[in-house]
Protein backbone atom coordinates (compact mmCIF):
# COMPACT_ATOMS: atom_id res chain seq x y z
CA UNK A 1 0.00 0.00 0.00
CA UNK A 2 3.15 2.39 0.69
CA UNK A 3 4.38 1.58 -2.59
CA UNK A 4 1.13 2.01 -4.32
CA UNK A 5 0.03 5.39 -2.85
CA UNK A 6 3.57 6.46 -3.26
CA UNK A 7 3.70 5.67 -7.30
CA UNK A 8 -0.19 7.47 -7.51
CA UNK A 9 1.65 10.95 -5.68
CA UNK A 10 4.07 10.55 -8.43
CA UNK A 11 1.42 10.19 -11.48
CA UNK A 12 -0.87 12.59 -9.89
CA UNK A 13 2.13 14.72 -9.56
CA UNK A 14 3.63 14.96 -13.16
CA UNK A 15 -0.17 15.35 -14.05
CA UNK A 16 -0.52 18.58 -12.04
CA UNK A 17 3.01 19.83 -13.25
CA UNK A 18 1.72 19.17 -17.08
CA UNK A 19 -1.40 21.15 -16.38
CA UNK A 20 0.30 24.22 -14.90
CA UNK A 21 2.92 23.99 -17.68
CA UNK A 22 -0.03 24.15 -20.51
CA UNK A 23 -1.91 26.80 -18.10
CA UNK A 24 1.22 29.15 -17.94
CA UNK A 25 2.03 28.77 -21.81
CA UNK A 26 -1.66 29.25 -22.36
CA UNK A 27 -1.47 33.04 -20.12
CA UNK A 28 1.75 34.33 -21.90
CA UNK A 29 0.50 33.61 -25.34
CA UNK A 30 -2.68 35.43 -24.12
CA UNK A 31 -0.98 38.05 -22.54
CA UNK A 32 1.13 38.83 -25.33
CA UNK A 33 -1.92 38.62 -27.71
CA UNK A 34 -3.80 41.68 -25.99
CA UNK A 35 -0.38 43.62 -25.31
CA UNK A 36 -0.91 42.80 -21.22
CA UNK A 37 2.48 42.58 -19.66
CA UNK A 38 1.23 42.43 -16.14
CA UNK A 39 -0.22 38.61 -17.15
CA UNK A 40 3.06 37.93 -19.08
CA UNK A 41 5.18 38.34 -15.85
CA UNK A 42 2.80 36.80 -14.03
CA UNK A 43 3.05 33.68 -15.83
CA UNK A 44 6.77 33.84 -16.38
CA UNK A 45 6.92 33.84 -12.61
CA UNK A 46 4.83 31.20 -12.09
CA UNK A 47 7.18 29.23 -15.10
CA UNK A 48 10.45 29.93 -12.25
CA UNK A 49 8.36 28.52 -9.63
CA UNK A 50 7.12 25.19 -11.86
CA UNK A 51 10.88 24.78 -12.74
CA UNK A 52 11.96 24.62 -9.01
CA UNK A 53 8.97 22.16 -8.76
CA UNK A 54 10.18 19.87 -11.37
CA UNK A 55 13.65 19.73 -10.49
CA UNK A 56 12.58 18.60 -6.73
CA UNK A 57 10.40 15.95 -8.62
CA UNK A 58 13.44 14.76 -10.80
CA UNK A 59 15.93 14.28 -7.19
CA UNK A 60 12.82 12.51 -5.83
CA UNK A 61 12.52 10.40 -9.07
CA UNK A 62 16.38 9.34 -8.48
CA UNK A 63 15.43 7.38 -5.33
CA UNK A 64 14.26 4.78 -7.20
CA UNK A 65 17.12 2.57 -6.00
CA UNK A 66 16.37 -1.66 -4.49
CA UNK A 67 16.37 0.07 -0.43
CA UNK A 68 15.81 3.63 -1.49
CA UNK A 69 12.21 3.84 0.01
CA UNK A 70 13.23 1.86 3.53
CA UNK A 71 14.09 3.67 6.99
CA UNK A 72 17.96 3.79 7.71
CA UNK A 73 20.22 2.79 10.33
CA UNK A 74 23.32 5.80 10.74
CA UNK A 75 26.27 4.91 12.42
CA UNK A 76 29.40 7.62 13.84
CA UNK A 77 32.21 6.57 14.83
CA UNK A 78 34.94 9.07 16.24
CA UNK A 79 38.39 8.80 14.66
CA UNK A 80 41.61 8.98 16.15
CA UNK A 81 42.35 12.20 18.29
CA UNK A 82 40.44 11.14 21.46
CA UNK A 83 38.55 13.68 22.71
CA UNK A 84 38.17 16.00 20.05
CA UNK A 85 37.16 13.46 17.60
CA UNK A 86 34.75 12.77 20.12
CA UNK A 87 33.24 15.91 20.12
CA UNK A 88 33.07 16.08 16.28
CA UNK A 89 31.18 12.61 16.29
CA UNK A 90 28.60 14.08 18.72
CA UNK A 91 27.99 17.10 16.59
CA UNK A 92 27.65 15.09 13.29
CA UNK A 93 24.93 12.90 15.35
CA UNK A 94 22.91 16.00 16.26
CA UNK A 95 23.28 16.86 12.89
CA UNK A 96 21.80 14.07 10.83
CA UNK A 97 19.13 13.96 13.95
CA UNK A 98 18.26 17.65 13.09
CA UNK A 99 18.24 17.72 9.21
CA UNK A 100 16.37 13.99 9.95
CA UNK A 101 13.54 15.88 12.49
CA UNK A 102 13.25 19.19 9.93
CA UNK A 103 11.83 16.20 7.31
CA UNK A 104 9.53 14.86 9.42
CA UNK A 105 11.40 11.39 9.93
CA UNK A 106 10.81 9.54 13.77
CA UNK A 107 14.45 9.55 14.94
CA UNK A 108 15.39 6.66 17.95
CA UNK A 109 18.97 6.12 19.44
CA UNK A 110 19.82 1.92 19.92
CA UNK A 111 23.20 2.63 20.74
CA UNK A 112 25.72 5.23 22.01
CA UNK A 113 29.20 5.18 23.70
CA UNK A 114 29.64 8.28 25.78
CA UNK A 115 33.50 9.63 25.26
CA UNK A 116 36.10 9.78 28.21
CA UNK A 117 35.67 13.69 28.92
CA UNK A 118 32.94 14.78 26.01
CA UNK A 119 31.35 14.24 22.71
CA UNK A 120 30.58 10.08 21.58
CA UNK A 121 32.72 7.27 20.63
CA UNK A 122 30.25 6.01 18.65
CA UNK A 123 26.78 6.03 17.56
CA UNK A 124 23.75 4.39 15.81
CA UNK A 125 20.01 6.12 15.34
CA UNK A 126 16.89 4.74 13.29
CA UNK A 127 15.55 7.07 11.22
CA UNK A 128 12.50 6.24 10.55
CA UNK A 129 10.26 7.98 7.46
CA UNK A 130 9.25 7.55 3.35
CA UNK A 131 12.85 7.61 1.53
CA UNK A 132 14.80 7.77 4.24
CA UNK A 133 17.55 5.56 3.50
CA UNK A 134 17.60 7.02 -0.29
CA UNK A 135 18.45 10.36 1.26
CA UNK A 136 20.84 8.89 3.94
CA UNK A 137 23.05 6.70 1.84
CA UNK A 138 24.72 9.98 0.30
CA UNK A 139 26.44 10.66 3.82
CA UNK A 140 28.47 7.60 4.08
CA UNK A 141 32.26 8.13 4.61
CA UNK A 142 34.46 10.16 6.70
CA UNK A 143 33.87 13.78 7.81
CA UNK A 144 37.08 16.48 8.58
CA UNK A 145 36.74 19.09 11.24
CA UNK A 146 38.88 21.82 11.32
CA UNK A 147 38.82 24.28 13.94
CA UNK A 148 39.93 26.06 17.12
CA UNK A 149 39.89 23.36 20.00
CA UNK A 150 37.49 23.76 22.94
CA UNK A 151 39.72 21.65 24.65
CA UNK A 152 42.48 23.10 24.18
CA UNK A 153 43.91 25.77 26.71
CA UNK A 154 46.84 27.18 23.64
CA UNK A 155 43.52 27.47 21.40
CA UNK A 156 45.27 25.82 18.88
CA UNK A 157 43.65 24.81 14.98
CA UNK A 158 43.16 20.92 15.24
CA UNK A 159 41.30 18.32 12.52
CA UNK A 160 38.82 15.87 13.62
CA UNK A 161 37.84 12.45 11.99
CA UNK A 162 34.48 10.76 12.16
CA UNK A 163 33.10 8.33 9.89
CA UNK A 164 29.68 7.72 9.41
CA UNK A 165 28.07 4.58 7.91
CA UNK A 166 24.46 4.30 6.49
CA UNK A 167 22.66 0.86 5.68
CA UNK A 168 18.53 0.11 5.35
CA UNK A 169 16.39 -1.16 7.72
CA UNK A 170 14.93 -4.64 5.75
CA UNK A 171 11.55 -5.60 6.11
CA UNK A 172 10.05 -9.01 5.90
CA UNK A 173 9.74 -8.87 2.51
CA UNK A 174 13.32 -9.28 2.13
CA UNK A 175 15.57 -12.53 3.12
CA UNK A 176 19.02 -12.78 4.56
CA UNK A 177 19.76 -16.06 6.19
CA UNK A 178 22.61 -15.94 8.33
CA UNK A 179 24.03 -19.24 10.07
CA UNK A 180 23.87 -18.60 13.60
CA UNK A 181 26.97 -20.60 14.10
CA UNK A 182 28.63 -17.61 12.33
CA UNK A 183 27.52 -15.11 14.73
CA UNK A 184 28.98 -14.48 17.91
CA UNK A 185 27.05 -13.06 20.77
CA UNK A 186 28.44 -10.87 23.54
CA UNK A 187 26.66 -9.14 26.33
CA UNK A 188 27.52 -6.20 28.02
CA UNK A 189 26.63 -3.71 30.17
CA UNK A 190 25.05 -0.49 28.60
CA UNK A 191 27.42 2.46 28.21
CA UNK A 192 25.14 5.67 27.55
CA UNK A 193 22.25 7.13 29.76
CA UNK A 194 19.35 5.58 30.17
CA UNK A 195 18.97 5.14 34.48
CA UNK A 196 19.90 2.65 37.07
CA UNK A 197 18.72 -0.87 35.68
CA UNK A 198 20.30 -0.14 31.99
CA UNK A 199 23.34 0.54 33.32
CA UNK A 200 23.88 -1.99 36.25
CA UNK A 201 22.61 -5.00 33.97
CA UNK A 202 24.32 -6.90 31.11
CA UNK A 203 20.91 -5.57 28.41
CA UNK A 204 23.23 -4.60 26.06
CA UNK A 205 23.94 -7.09 23.10
CA UNK A 206 26.62 -7.44 20.62
CA UNK A 207 26.58 -9.77 17.41
CA UNK A 208 29.83 -10.65 15.22
CA UNK A 209 29.85 -12.24 11.79
CA UNK A 210 32.52 -13.75 11.54
CA UNK A 211 32.76 -14.71 8.11
CA UNK A 212 32.70 -10.74 7.13
CA UNK A 213 33.70 -9.16 10.56
CA UNK A 214 30.97 -6.95 10.33
CA UNK A 215 29.66 -5.95 14.20
CA UNK A 216 26.44 -3.85 15.33
CA UNK A 217 25.56 -3.08 19.34
CA UNK A 218 21.92 -2.54 20.39
CA UNK A 219 21.25 -0.75 23.81
CA UNK A 220 18.46 0.73 23.34
CA UNK A 221 15.99 -0.99 25.58
CA UNK A 222 16.02 -2.63 29.30
CA UNK A 223 15.53 -6.30 27.73
CA UNK A 224 18.47 -8.14 26.87
CA UNK A 225 15.97 -10.34 24.75
CA UNK A 226 14.38 -7.33 22.92
CA UNK A 227 18.05 -5.84 22.20
CA UNK A 228 19.30 -9.27 20.35
CA UNK A 229 16.28 -9.37 18.11
CA UNK A 230 17.13 -5.26 17.31
CA UNK A 231 20.71 -6.38 17.08
CA UNK A 232 19.83 -9.03 14.80
CA UNK A 233 17.86 -6.89 12.45
CA UNK A 234 20.46 -4.80 12.53
CA UNK A 235 23.07 -7.47 11.49
CA UNK A 236 20.69 -8.41 8.41
CA UNK A 237 20.59 -4.89 7.25
CA UNK A 238 24.28 -4.76 7.67
CA UNK A 239 25.24 -7.93 5.54
CA UNK A 240 21.74 -6.30 2.77
CA UNK A 241 23.49 -3.38 2.55
CA UNK A 242 26.86 -5.18 1.88
CA UNK A 243 25.52 -6.78 -0.78
CA UNK A 244 23.38 -3.58 -2.40
CA UNK A 245 26.69 -2.19 -2.75
CA UNK A 246 28.72 -5.32 -4.24
CA UNK A 247 25.82 -4.92 -7.25
CA UNK A 248 26.62 -1.05 -7.35
CA UNK A 249 29.81 -1.43 -7.84
CA UNK A 250 29.74 -4.96 -10.29
CA UNK A 251 27.27 -2.78 -12.43
CA UNK A 252 29.05 0.81 -12.20
CA UNK A 253 33.13 -0.18 -11.48
CA UNK A 254 34.09 3.69 -12.30
CA UNK A 255 31.43 4.73 -9.51
CA UNK A 256 33.04 2.72 -6.82
CA UNK A 257 35.88 5.38 -5.30
CA UNK A 258 32.37 7.73 -4.77
CA UNK A 259 30.63 5.38 -2.95
CA UNK A 260 33.55 3.95 -0.56
CA UNK A 261 33.40 4.47 3.16
CA UNK A 262 36.85 3.25 4.04
CA UNK A 263 38.58 5.53 6.28
CA UNK A 264 41.01 6.73 3.74
CA UNK A 265 37.89 8.39 1.20
CA UNK A 266 36.89 11.70 3.13
CA UNK A 267 33.87 13.28 1.54
CA UNK A 268 33.46 16.35 3.12
CA UNK A 269 35.09 19.23 5.01
CA UNK A 270 33.81 21.48 7.49
CA UNK A 271 36.52 24.57 8.11
CA UNK A 272 35.47 26.77 11.20
CA UNK A 273 38.83 28.58 11.42
CA UNK A 274 40.52 30.41 9.99
CA UNK A 275 37.44 30.90 7.64
CA UNK A 276 34.12 29.18 7.49
CA UNK A 277 33.71 27.00 4.75
CA UNK A 278 31.80 23.25 4.20
CA UNK A 279 32.93 21.70 0.65
CA UNK A 280 31.89 18.72 -0.21
CA UNK A 281 34.96 16.71 -2.11
CA UNK A 282 33.26 14.27 -4.32
CA UNK A 283 31.14 16.95 -5.81
CA UNK A 284 32.33 20.57 -5.09
CA UNK A 285 29.36 22.04 -3.75
CA UNK A 286 30.37 24.24 -0.82
CA UNK A 287 28.45 27.05 1.28
CA UNK A 288 29.94 29.40 4.08
CA UNK A 289 26.86 28.73 6.31
CA UNK A 290 28.49 26.54 8.37
CA UNK A 291 25.99 26.75 11.33
CA UNK A 292 23.20 26.28 8.87
CA UNK A 293 25.10 22.84 8.01
CA UNK A 294 25.61 21.81 11.09
CA UNK A 295 21.87 22.56 12.15
CA UNK A 296 21.02 20.35 9.34
CA UNK A 297 20.38 21.86 6.47
CA UNK A 298 22.15 19.11 4.27
CA UNK A 299 19.67 19.19 1.04
CA UNK A 300 21.98 21.00 -1.22
CA UNK A 301 24.52 18.32 -0.80
CA UNK A 302 22.23 15.40 -0.78
CA UNK A 303 20.98 16.44 -3.80
CA UNK A 304 23.90 17.16 -6.03
CA UNK A 305 25.55 13.59 -4.76
CA UNK A 306 22.32 11.64 -5.88
CA UNK A 307 22.67 13.38 -9.37
CA UNK A 308 26.36 12.62 -9.66
CA UNK A 309 25.40 9.46 -8.82
CA UNK A 310 22.70 9.49 -11.56
CA UNK A 311 24.65 11.18 -14.32
CA UNK A 312 27.65 10.39 -13.49
CA UNK A 313 28.64 14.53 -13.69
CA UNK A 314 30.97 15.88 -10.74
CA UNK A 315 29.07 18.51 -9.03
CA UNK A 316 25.97 18.23 -11.34
CA UNK A 317 23.10 20.49 -10.87
CA UNK A 318 19.66 18.52 -11.06
CA UNK A 319 18.16 21.68 -12.78
CA UNK A 320 21.17 21.67 -15.10
CA UNK A 321 20.07 18.27 -16.55
CA UNK A 322 18.37 17.49 -19.06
Amino acid sequence: MQERTSLEDSLSGIGKVEQELEDDIGMIELGEAEGDEGVVKEAEAALKSLKKEVARRELEALLSGEADGFDSYLEVHAGAGGTESQDWAQMLLRMYSRWAETHGFKVEVLEESEGEEAGIKSATIQVSGHNAYGWLKTEAGVHRLVRISPFDSNARRHTSFSSVAVFPVIDDTIKIDIKESDVRVDTMRSGGAGGQHVNKTESAVRLTHIPTGVAVVCQAGRSQHKNKAQAWDMLRARLYQIELKRREEKAAADQAAKTDIGWGHQIRSYVLQPYQMVKDLRTGVQTSDTSGVLGGDLDDFMAATLAQRAFGTPGADIEDVD
